[in-house]
């Protein structure tokens, strides 16, 4: 066993992972693999953005293929139940490499490389002692002498395979080196059994030629094949719901907070799937949060949108509402320092998991990552009209519970007044969408919720509080009416409703509801609110 072949580390990895209370079977993934054994396609890379398992997906795969000598992990499986199961469950040779992992206090790409290609040749010279192998030859040499003169194949499992075009040590010229190992480590070579191979950042990203185009290549957004096996869909979101009910002792988790906070993912299918490893945290603490902690500028949304601010600031602002913005994908855009036009940046995006791609829209997912929106639009001036409505936010919320219509007037008058280029208010989508961000804040008290079914109706949003003593807030926007009519539709709809006896979520809100009226007057510009307790 040694340092990248037939390593127990993986096997150790995917174990603990199947240990875990909230542990999703997809071992079925690899009744897909092996078919492709030793056949002319057997070459996959599978991209998808980051948190959604892609290295527990490798960790299993290795630790089914690999001869380690271990007792298999797999008799309850789904894979078990494959015809060629038992065939092919520990029998081969495995050699995985996970390129995020450098040598110590690495200071150039020769040595980060060097450790690869030391390694392979250390554990080859330990697994075949008989054979006469030279220290200083190149890996793919050596790989040949051994099928050569043993007939053995290799199986390569390879996470985190863009890991160093993130690495900030790393030259042009090294990029291109590295492909160039890639290519003569695998491409048209007969000891490859298979190679599977996953990361962040798909192969034409920067592979425009022949170097890698043996591999079949994978993502989320445009490609069907392998979506089910990566992230979680309802029904398996479900199963750990249940699992999380049995389990712990004072849940504080509704099965429709964990669709709203980390749902909303769409992969080329058509499928909805829910981020995994915030699932599992949430669960596992007993606490919905951002799971979303960020591993390096790479999943900082502003990382991308600093590059065109001003053709970006209006999509902002409407995705932020829950809007969809049409867009094309360019699944290569991923690195930002060449982002220019906006499908290049939403394309990124997409590639990082910062937005998802549904029949030719981007949006915004989830609750999860509308906390990461709202945070950067405050604290990034260059955001401009975006930065200044966020930041009267709080003034916006203090104003609607104090009834202080005077100040909520000068407040919604104060973003028509600094030009933003979104205030033609041609429909209510536009108007909506500037609320939505002037009552940025709430998010910290509320659960914000747009046209939410209430009553008799939809009304145009809801304030449902944090905590069941709060004040509840319904709102109703208004073209060319008075706030007095937009009131007298949330009374006239019922949408009261929702906050009183059975309908309201757990238990009986004891705060005020609040309805609030805003109308904006096309011919006046003029905005005008009312705010009543019903």
């Amino acid at each position: 066993m040694g340092q990248f072949l037939n390593n127990k580390e993986p096997y150790d990895k995917f174990k603990t992972v199947m240990n875990g209370t909230y542990f999703v079977d997809k071992s079925e993934i690899l009744e897909e693999l092996i078919p492709a054994l030793q056949q002319e396609q057997r070459f996959f890379c599978i991209t998808r953005p980051r948190r959604f398992g892609k290295t527990v997906m490798a960790n299993m795969i290795a630790a089914f293929f690999e001869n380690t000598g271990e007792p298999s992990l797999f008799e309850h499986l789904h894979i078990a139940e494959y015809a060629g199961y038992k065939e092919q469950a520990g029998k081969h040779d495995v050699i995985y490499i996970d390129f995020s992992e450098m040598p110590r206090e690495c200071q150039n790409y020769q040595e980060y490389i060097d450790r690869v290609q030391n390694g392979l040749v250390r554990d080859i010279q330990e697994a075949y002692p008989e054979l006469v192998i030279e220290n200083n030859a190149a890996v793919w040499d050596i790989l040949s002498l051994v099928f050569n003169q043993t007939g053995h194949k290799f199986i390569f499992v390879i996470d985190e395979w863009d890991a160093v075009f993130h690495s900030s040590f790393i030259t042009e010229k090294d990029k291109k080196d590295y492909l160039l190992f890639l290519k003569l480590l695998l491409k048209g070579q007969s000891y490859v059994e298979l190679a599977y191979m996953t990361g962040v950042l798909p192969i034409a990203k920067y592979s425009d030629g022949s170097e890698l185009n043996m591999f079949l290549e994978y993502n989320m957004a445009t490609r069907v094949r392998f979506s089910e096996y990566f992230g979680f869909s309802d029904e398996e979101v479900d199963m750990l719901y249940q699992r999380y009910l049995e389990k712990t002792k004072k849940p504080q988790i509704t099965r429709e907070s964990l669709r709203e906070w980390y749902d909303g993912y769409h992969t080329a299918a058509g499928e909805r799937l829910y981020n995994p490893r915030s699932v599992v945290c949430a669960l596992t603490d007993n606490q919905l949060s951002n799971y979303w902690v960020s591993s390096g500028k790479y999943d900082s949304i502003f990382t991308y949108i600093q590059y065109n601010v001003d053709q970006i600031q209006n999509d902002l602002t409407l995705m932020f509402a829950g809007e969809r913005i049409p867009s094309g994908i360019q699944e290569y855009a991923a690195t930002a320092q060449e982002l220019k036009t906006k499908e290049e940046i939403y394309s990124a995006m997409v590639v990082y998991g910062l937005l998802t791609y549904d029949n030719g829209m981007v949006f915004i997912p989830n609750k999860e990552l509308m906390g990461s929106y709202a945070s950067m639009m405050k604290k990034e001036q260059s955001l401009g009209y975006i930065y200044r409505l966020a930041n009267v936010s709080s003034q916006m919320l203090q104003a609607t519970l104090a009834g202080d219509t005077e100040t909520m007037s000068k407040i919604i008058q104060y973003a028509h007044n600094t030009e933003v280029p979104i205030l033609s208010y041609n429909n209510e989508t536009e108007l909506s969408a500037i609320i939505n961000l002037v009552y940025l804040s709430a998010r910290d008290q509320y659960r914000v919720e747009r046209e939410d079914k209430a009553g008799k109706g939809y009304v145009d949003f809801i304030f449902y509080p944090v905590r069941y003593d709060q004040d509840c807030i319904i709102l109703e926007l208004k073209m060319n009416y008075t706030p007095e009519e937009a009131i007298a539709q949330i009374k006239e709809k019922e949408y009261a409703l929702r906050f009183k006896g059975k309908t309201a979520a757990q238990d009986k809100y004891t705060g005020r509801i609040l309805a609030v009226g805003i109308s904006y007057n096309k011919e006046t510009k003029e905005h005008s609110c009312k705010v009543e307790e019903l």
